[in-house]
């Protein structure tokens, strides 16, 4: 379903009088936020009124990673019934579309938007319901509450550009420095990790072109969680680690093969069918593990102190198109 044409901008309401927060509208979907929650309210497909509630919490650490990602590759599920689904030029909006018993029970709703329309409505909705001192990138034991009336804003925390290397971290021509060279600090959980760096002897004349770099500490000083960086990208092959703590706020649904490396402590991940939500597998990743999601599933993880993981990511344009017709397959190997 296409949203009408004249919906080609962020629909808002003036502030609550008492809560202090602005209503949203897209499509047939509104939202709205107290103290505690956040309300999605839609219209069934036979056009009964229908609503979802969210911990105000774990609906914006969701909405953070939805906007920052650029709606990332295939579904991004808040939770169990509401999420979107990146088609890349345009963004599917839905609840209980990939829910089992709603889509059953003909409770769901799906609208597409171009992407550009719902990237400002989620953005704006970001900006006014994030309250000043809440990081919704960071672990929650390093931020403030979520919940309360409006309080200010948390601009810089919601806006934080990407540092965009231009060659390898910190050779020469790179327009960034190392974290460690800029004064990052390195987070507390990661206080263990050598701070060292490699030693290179490159031959005349190559030194501009043989480098290294402690990729542990460059990860010790992340300041967000479950986000992952591009550190190497050869072709469509993206390197892409990441510091997790506390739980992944989405449930990811694939729409390609991901690898996952597991380079300290632990992981936990739920996995289960990308269209149904049934639970497919328990996957505890310890140190030195190496697992694969594949392309049919969605998956949520629980890192119990902060971790560092490294995601293999296939960027290929034309994968997820390749897949849909069978000529390239949903697993990662078959034995």
């Amino acid at each position: 379903m296409n949203a009408p044409a004249d919906l080609v901008k962020v629909v808002s309401t003036a502030p609550d009088e008492v809560m202090g927060y602005r209503a949203y509208t897209l499509g047939s979907f509104s939202f709205r936020r107290d103290e505690y929650f956040a309300h999605i309210s839609w219209n069934t497909r036979d056009g009964r009124p229908l609503s979802h509630t969210m911990d105000i919490g774990n609906f914006l650490r969701a909405l953070m990673r939805d906007c920052a990602w650029g709606f990332f590759y295939g579904g991004v599920n808040f939770d169990a019934v509401f999420g979107t689904f990146n088609h890349y030029k345009s963004v599917d909006m839905y609840a209980g579309s990939y829910n089992g018993t709603m889509k059953a029970a003909g409770v769901d709703l799906l609208e597409n938007f171009p992407t550009e329309q719902i990237k400002a409505t989620f953005e704006a909705m970001l900006d006014d319901w994030t309250n000043a001192g809440f990081d919704p990138f960071a672990a929650p034991q390093e931020t403030g509450t979520p919940y309360g009336r409006k309080n200010g804003n948390s601009h810089a925390a919601i806006t934080r550009a990407r540092e965009l290397a231009t060659r390898c971290v910190g050779l020469k021509g790179d327009l960034n420095l190392r974290t460690d060279e800029r004064g990052a600090p390195v987070n507390r959980a990661f206080a263990d990790v050598p701070q060292d760096h490699p030693e290179l002897y490159p031959e005349p004349g190559f030194e501009n072109e043989v480098h290294a770099f402690n990729l542990f500490a460059f990860l010790s000083r992340s300041q967000v969680t479950w986000n992952p960086s591009f550190t190497s990208v050869v072709k469509y092959s993206y390197m892409c680690p990441t510091t997790e703590e506390h739980i992944l706020p989405i449930l990811h649904a694939n729409d390609r093969v991901e690898w996952f490396f597991q380079m300290c402590d632990e992981i936990h991940w739920d996995c289960a069918d990308k269209n149904t939500g049934k639970p497919l597998a328990r996957v505890i990743m310890k140190a030195g593990d190496m697992a694969a999601m594949p392309a049919y599933c969605r998956h949520q993880g629980y890192s119990p102190k902060r971790s560092m993981l490294l995601v293999w990511e296939n960027g290929s344009p034309n994968l997820v198109y390749e897949i849909q017709k069978g000529e390239s397959p949903e697993v990662p190997v078959q034995f």
